[in-house]
């Protein structure tokens, strides 16, 4: 009897400890729950960032404007995310799991690739001065805004002023001009200068040229102008062919460098400023971290080639960098300050000059060190990237891997353009 008298009493005293931990630690967690909320009331937040700027200037400038914001909002932490080549990837793993970052650059994709992710901007101050230019990118019928744009692009080919100057050199505006440019160079050079430099190591760059130059072979001439087939999916790729001929000859003149297939984005900056090349597709803040460098150094960008006979050239571009609010954010007001922030006029100069691109809205006239060059081709028309209107979601990559595997030999021209269609059509079906 006493033993169970005495069980009897053990269970009840265990049942009130355990309820009293478990009150404990519910009005604990509520305690936390209150703080938490107290906290965000109080504008004392963390807002995650992620951009797609790769060059170091890039960085700087908008590591210097995060900083300028955070001094003047000390309630608001920017938790900013520069992981360059590898963005695409980690904001694919975001998107499927519905875990966007609170902001977010959208790269040329703002409707197509992350439009359900996004916001509605159009009621936001900057609006009414967004560049005209940027209206069918950057909204849609509806007049929804789904991204800030920080910047511009106007893509085209980057070259070194001293180089070409010393060798008599006059910057092309045809695809022949364009070749028979490296070829001088070559020859003048005696191989110390590398004609066309190719980060290949960074596959992605590879893709740039292609994206950039199917535009003028099968999109800007009248004449051989395939852009209704690629959107109804009919387009014959063979007409892809001419494109790889042209770059696997260039490479087997001697005309890229032979690290192609290892050579990385962040050696451009050095090789330039000690005029080892002469041009590149690599862009972005190229000119002045170059000329950081050497102040000898000075870097001009053009528009991309036309190919065919009596066809001009383009510049590629559209939206560069921006920044989207995602719609589930648990914290719009504060995002919305910081895109307030950066819409400044000041902020957009810095951001202007950082990325040495355009700025992309009307209120600002922001000087960058590519200005005189813009300027000098004002009245060449921008294209937009050729895969983000003609082709599906996912041919980036692909265009990426087979100019890969072509340089590498493993791909003949032919075979490229057939791995275009295969997965194109593949792409297009899912």
């Amino acid at each position: 009897m006493k033993k169970l008298l005495s069980m009897f009493i053990f269970v009840i005293a265990f049942t009130v400890l355990v309820a009293g931990c478990s009150r404990a630690g519910s009005n604990e967690s509520a305690s936390n729950e209150s703080d938490s909320n107290e906290a965000s009331e109080n504008g004392q937040v963390t807002l995650s960032f992620f951009s797609s700027m790769s060059n170091e200037g890039e960085k700087k400038a908008m590591e210097s404007v995060v900083a300028k914001f955070e001094e003047e909002n000390p309630n608001i932490k920017i938790d900013l995310n520069l992981p360059g080549g590898g963005y695409e990837d980690m904001l694919r793993v975001k998107m499927a799991a519905n875990d966007m970052p609170d902001l977010f650059d959208t790269h040329g994709w703002s409707q197509l690739r992350y439009g359900e992710y996004v916001a509605d901007q159009k009621d936001m101050d900057w609006v009414k001065n967004l560049d005209p230019a940027l209206d069918q990118i950057l909204k849609d019928e509806t007049g929804k805004v789904y991204a800030f744009p920080i910047n511009q692009a106007k893509d085209g080919i980057s070259y070194n002023v001293n180089v070409l100057e010393e060798y008599g050199i006059k910057p092309p505006t045809t695809l022949d001009e364009f070749v028979a440019a490296l070829e001088t160079v070559k020859e003048k050079s005696n191989g110390e200068v590398t004609p066309l430099w190719i980060p290949g190591g960074d596959n992605w760059t590879i893709a740039q040229i292609f994206d950039e130059l199917a535009t003028p072979l099968v999109i800007t001439d009248a004449e051989n102008s395939h852009g209704d087939q690629l959107v109804d999916g009919s387009f014959d790729w063979t007409l892809y062919t001419p494109l790889a001929e042209k770059m696997k000859e260039i490479q087997d003149k001697g005309l890229i460098n032979e690290d192609v297939l290892t050579a990385k984005l962040q050696q451009a900056t050095e090789l330039i400023a000690q005029d080892k090349i002469a041009f590149t597709f690599v862009a972005g803040s190229l000119g002045p971290d170059a000329t950081e460098l050497n102040p000898d150094a000075k870097i001009g960008t053009m528009p991309v080639p036309a190919i065919h006979e009596g066809d001009k050239q383009s510049w590629i571009g559209g939206e560069r960098h921006t920044i989207a609010l995602w719609k589930d954010t648990k914290h719009p007001e504060e995002a919305k300050r910081f895109i307030d922030f950066m819409a400044q006029p000041e902020n957009i100069k810095i951001m202007a000059e950082g990325t040495s691109a355009p700025d992309a809205l009307t209120n600002v006239e922001a000087e960058n060190y590519f200005s005189e060059y813009y300027k000098e081709y004002e009245d060449i028309k921008v294209q937009p990237y050729f895969d983000r209107v003609y082709l599906p979601s996912g041919m980036w990559d692909v265009m990426a891997t087979t100019g890969q595997e072509l340089l590498a030999g493993s791909l003949t021209p032919e075979q490229l353009s057939k791995k275009m269609e295969e997965e194109y059509n593949r792409l297009r079906s899912q």
